[in-house]
Formats: C-alpha cells, sequence, structure tokens
C-alpha cells in the first residue's frame, strides 16, 4: 500500500469579475424597463417560481420580485417549481426553500409548494405538457432562474428559463415523461417544443435569468417579455458558459472534492468543471480537464442525503454513503432516467485509507509525485489546494497566485483530513 502522499500547496485563480451591486434595485429597474406593470391589473395573482438550486442571492431576488409586483397592486405568491427534488412531496420542497431562506416571513407572501398538475395542451410529439396547480391557479407567472451550463445536457438550452418551463413547473409528474422524451429526443427539441407550448398557454407575463460569475456571485439579472424567454436563454448561457469557474490545471491524476450536494450542481458536482460531462468515469476528446480519479469526502447539509452524482466518482469515504438518502436520491435518478450516478463507489472509513488506494491506480506515477487537485466543492475553486508536482507549471501562470510553500497532509488520530488544507 502506498505510504506517503504529495506535499501540497494552495493557490487561487483571478477569474471575470462581473457583479450586481444592489440585488434588490436592479431586479426593479429590470422589471420596470420591459414594462411589465402595464400588464398586471390590481388585485391579480402574481405566482413567482422558486428552484431547488443554491442560486447566490435567491432570497433577496425573490423578494425584490415579490415588492414589484406588489407595488404594481398584484397579489404576488411564490410557487415552488423543481421537479423531483425533496424528494417530489410538497413537504420536502418547503424546506428545500426554507433551507435557501425563501419563507413567507422573509419573501412577504405565500409560499406554494402542491405537487399536483394539470395537463394543458401536447405537444407535436404528443407529449402531455404539464403545469403545476398552483401556478395555474394564478392570472399570470413569472419564470425566477438561473441560466448556466447543465452537467449533462448540451444545445442552445441547458440548465436555465426554458428548463424552468418544463422540468419546474411540470412539478414531478412533468419532470418524469419529459425526462423519458429526453431519451428518445434530444433535450433541445423537446424544451423549445414544450416550453413554447406553456408560454403559450400557461399565462407567463415575464422571466427573469440570473447569470452567475466564477465566484458564485450574481454577475447579472435581466427581465424579459414571455415571446423573448427562448432567444434570451441562449444569449444568457453562452455569458454564463464564458463565466464558469474551472480547475487550475487541464490534467490530472486526483481530484479530492470535500462536498457534493443539489445546490451545488444538479449532479451534485458541476461536471462542466470535473470534465465529465459525456462520460461517467472519463473525459470526451473535446472535454478539460481530465481527471484520473475523483474522490468524494462528504455531502452537504443543503443536499438533504440526495447523493445524485456520486456515480461520477471512483472513491469516496464511508460517512458519504451512510449520509445519504436512498429514498430521495433515488426518485431523483429516476425522474432523471439517469440511475448511474447514483451508483456507490468503493468506499473507505479514512482519507488515509481513500488516499492509499486512490494514489495507487493512477498508473506508474509514485504517490508523492501524484498531479492532485483537492477542492471544497465545485462552486468553489477560487482557491484550490494542488499537488507539489503542479509547482512549476504554478510559477509560470500569471492567473494564479502562489498562497503558500508545498507542505505535507496533515491528518488527524483517526486517519482523517481537514476540510482542504488550511492556508
Amino acid at each position: 500500500m502506498v505510504a506517503r502522499y504529495p506535499k501540497t500547496f494552495r493557490v487561487r485563480q483571478k477569474f471575470e469579475r462581473p457583479k450586481v451591486a444592489d440585488v434588490s434595485a436592479t431586479v426593479h429597474r429590470e422589471f420596470k424597463h420591459i414594462g411589465v406593470a402595464e400588464h398586471v391589473r390590481p388585485g391579480q395573482r402574481v405566482a413567482i417560481t422558486a428552484g431547488s438550486r443554491g442560486i447566490a442571492n435567491i432570497a433577496a431576488i425573490l423578494k425584490a420580485t415579490v415588492e414589484f409586483f406588489r407595488a404594481a397592486g398584484a397579489q404576488p405568491v411564490i410557487v415552488a417549481a423543481m421537479g423531483s427534488h425533496g424528494g417530489g412531496t410538497a413537504d420536502g420542497q418547503r424546506v428545500i426553500l426554507r433551507n435557501y431562506g425563501i419563507t413567507e416571513e422573509f419573501c412577504g407572501c405565500p409560499v406554494h409548494t402542491r405537487m399536483e398538475t394539470t395537463v394543458i395542451g401536447r405537444t407535436a410529439e404528443g407529449i402531455p405538457v404539464h403545469f403545476g396547480c398552483d401556478a395555474l391557479a394564478a392570472d399570470h407567472v413569472v419564470v425566477v432562474g438561473r441560466v448556466k451550463p447543465h452537467t449533462e445536457l448540451f444545445g442552445d438550452h441547458q440548465s436555465g428559463l426554458m428548463k424552468m418551463l418544463l422540468i419546474g413547473l411540470g412539478k414531478h409528474e412533468g419532470a418524469k415523461i419529459y425526462h423519458r422524451a429526453f431519451v428518445d429526443h434530444s433535450f433541445d427539441h423537446i424544451v423549445r417544443s414544450v416550453g413554447r407550448r406553456v408560454i403559450e398557454k400557461g399565462r407567463i407575463l415575464a422571466a427573469l435569468g440570473i447569470v452567475e460569475n466564477a465566484y458564485d456571485e450574481t454577475g447579472l439579472l435581466r427581465a424579459v417579455l414571455p415571446q423573448e424567454i427562448e432567444a434570451q436563454d441562449k444569449e444568457l448561457l453562452a455569458l454564463a458558459r464564458r463565466w464558469l469557474p474551472r480547475l487550475p490545471f487541464d490534467h490530472a491524476d486526483l481530484l479530492l472534492v470535500d462536498e457534493i450536494g443539489k445546490e451545488i450542481s444538479g449532479c451534485g458536482m458541476d461536471t462542466n468543471v470535473t470534465g465529465r460531462k459525456r462520460y461517467e468515469h472519463w473525459s470526451a476528446e473535446d472535454e478539460f480537464p481530465k481527471i484520473k480519479r475523483i474522490a468524494v469526502r462528504g455531502l452537504t447539509q443543503q443536499t438533504h442525503g440526495n447523493a445524485t452524482g456520486l456515480g461520477k466518482s471512483e472513491y469516496c469515504l464511508t460517512r458519504v454513503v451512510e449520509a445519504m438518502d436512498k429514498r430521495i436520491t433515488y426518485i431523483n435518478v429516476a425522474t432523471a432516467c439517469y440511475p448511474q450516478v447514483a451508483m456507490i463507489p468503493p468506499h473507505y472509513d479514512t482519507d488515509r485509507e481513500l488516499l492509499d488506494v486512490a494514489l495507487s491506480s493512477i498508473g506508474l506515477t509514485d504517490p508523492p509525485h501524484a498531479k492532485v487537485m483537492w477542492i471544497r466543492n465545485t462552486l468553489q475553486v477560487e482557491e484550490v489546494e494542488c499537488g507539489e508536482a503542479f509547482l512549476p507549471l504554478a510559477r509560470e501562470r500569471a492567473d494564479l497566485e502562489i498562497l503558500t510553500e508545498p507542505r505535507e497532509m496533515i491528518f488527524d488520530g483517526l486517519g482523517m483530513l481537514p476540510r482542504t488544507m488550511a492556508k
């Protein structure tokens, strides 16, 4: 077995950093710019969507949206729009929203998490279009969602406003049928087919697109009218792809990940960051970075036991498996028709055991010379702990600041590492 480990040093990356200075004021300005208040009559109910992703400032964004439409004379209500997450139950989804700070007390309006849907039409392919009854009961619907590259999907529309029309407002029933359709058709095709019908039949008043920068901050807010959603979703995706965080090096023997979770990414860890979007355990020819092994050390608290994405790793700690809620995880992956991402890899009780096995499986490279990157999660990669083998490359990079000298990995008496190395 491996007896030694690589020394590590910490680097800080420099990314493009557009940032919305005043979230509330920007939300009001964006909705005012498109003149959406003119379409609302006093007393009308406006349903505002709230999803399950860990979006920066989401509670404040929703609160500002509520305040804008209340000032226009409407009666706002927030509706959960998150497919099968939270176990596909009203109580489970309410817990998710509460953990994001999305409560009736903070946002100043009712928060509904009903799961019932109504079929409001069919697509040209014969697919029933499900629409949440809580949203359908409103006079208008405002779609609020983050736009970013999806962890498995390709094309002009991925995670964004169009997807919220399907998977979000379609609730669990809609998510099930749409994911089945993705097996036979491209997502791009289905999202347009269903999304256009939802815009036509679902009383969509407007949408608010959110794009985040590489520092997990609100980089841009853009309000759009229904007829602009499809085009703007495509445009914002291109911007989100440009701002996406990335790892500092294109090749590594081992990526050590402290935590995965649904609020981090739909697949627990962002495959656009790990380079495993197309396949579970290796990168496509045009994908980077190329990482031989991934090891997961924990689940986030906000994922509530949902370990979707664990199957993208080769190894994990036993505590990850013990924290996994199989029912919630399996509902999620079954709905997505993607069972392999819930498969449990070999797991070990301690970090020492995990590293011994992982570093013995990277090829002919001796463990002390292994190219290791160690991150908290795929959302927070501004600072990365790197194996000493990367040091010559780091010294040549103007976009990297070396924060520490290489030092030994520190294990406690139980053979466990801390949560990423201290500075």
